[in-house]
């Protein structure tokens, strides 16, 4: 399982990040990135303090990044937001998008697709082919989630990328530690939400993928 979207105490998470990567091991994780939710405000302390938490990678076995999910920041700030991560080391960017539980600004969703300093747009709601079209011009991922209430339109996500051939990730939002999947329950979560086995192992590729291009940078 790699898993590139989850929180710890830093934000609104439960977790400390060592108890938090352990229980990633014990899961069978291969790699999580912490993005704990972030603005202006608190991005270069999560980012610094997430970088310690590398320390941890050999004697866990398992691959360690730092991020932000850029939440609730209004769309025009977000560009300049995901490259300031960006410059001060932050490994990944995903972006709160505009799920239909949550009242996230208009906008957010075609912002976050805009910058070519996101990696993931999370939860993305309703969004629209339109965006979805941005998504794939931006080889930016959009995420299939296993958090219950943004999950509610994984169908709708998943039936516009896979009509466009926009790119898909599961991540799991994790925020306590029974948030945590396996590799088989995030099949599950993939096929539940209409893709095929080919177009799951498609989403895990993705993951993959963005793995190896943060080794890459390193």
């Amino acid at each position: 399982m790699i898993d590139l979207h989850t929180h710890t105490l830093f934000s609104d998470g439960e977790l400390i990040p060592a108890e938090h990567i352990r229980r990633a091991v014990v899961h069978g994780y291969r790699a999580i990135a912490m993005t704990d939710h972030a603005d202006f405000t608190n991005f270069e302390y999560i980012i610094s303090s997430l970088q310690k938490a590398k320390m941890m990678e050999k004697e866990f076995n398992i691959d360690i990044f730092a991020g932000i999910e850029i939440t609730h920041v209004p769309p025009a700030q977000i560009d300049r937001l995901a490259k300031a991560a960006k410059e001060i080391g932050a490994d990944i960017v995903v972006v709160h998008g505009e799920t239909a539980v949550e009242c996230v600004a208009p906008g957010t969703n075609r912002a976050a697709l805009e910058s070519e300093y996101v990696d993931i747009l999370a939860h993305p709601g309703f969004i629209t082919a339109e965006e979805t079209e941005l998504a794939k011009e931006m080889n930016t991922c959009l995420e299939i989630t296993a958090r219950g209430g943004h999950s509610r339109t994984n169908g709708h996500v998943a039936k516009l990328a896979t009509e466009i051939g926009a790119k898909l990730i599961c991540n799991t939002d994790t925020h306590r530690p029974g948030d945590m999947i396996t590799t088989e329950t995030a099949y599950q979560v993939l096929m539940g939400a209409g893709l095929t086995r080919e177009q799951a192992d498609a989403a895990f590729f993705n993951s993959e993928e963005i793995v190896k291009r943060i080794k890459n940078k390193c």
